[in-house]
């Protein structure tokens, strides 16, 4: 009899187990369902360019110097949204996918130091 007693006591215990899973699965289903993919970038997509030689890299320390005593322009050449949540104080935005018409805002005699993080 202690036997048919412990059997009937595992039921519901087993029966919870498998909902907790089926939840489980229904959790991990949908998550999976509602974020975005990731997508493969094609073979034929170009690798990203390296600098101009004509263009030289400016170490932190260099910049921080240009800042402190003035002798730069500080271009950011991010988004809007990106520059509003941080930036160099006083850095000019400029969208680097309008920094080509734009170009006639900078005065071409003045060292300009453009980043983008």
């Amino acid at each position: 009899m202690g036997n048919k007693n412990n059997n009937r006591s595992s039921v519901p215990i087993g029966l919870i187990a498998l909902g907790v899973l089926l939840i489980a699965g229904a959790a991990v289903w949908y998550f999976y369902a509602i974020s975005p993919q990731t997508t493969t970038i094609p073979e034929t997509a170009t690798a990203p360019q390296e600098p101009a030689a004509e263009i030289s890299r400016v170490s932190l320390a260099d910049a921080k110097a240009a800042y402190d005593n003035g002798s730069a322009v500080f271009l950011d050449v991010r988004d809007a949204e990106s520059y509003t949540r941080s930036h160099v104080p006083g850095a000019i935005l400029i969208p680097l996918n309008e920094l080509q018409e734009r170009s006639k805002e900078l005065d071409p005699s003045t060292r300009i130091i453009t980043y983008c993080t």
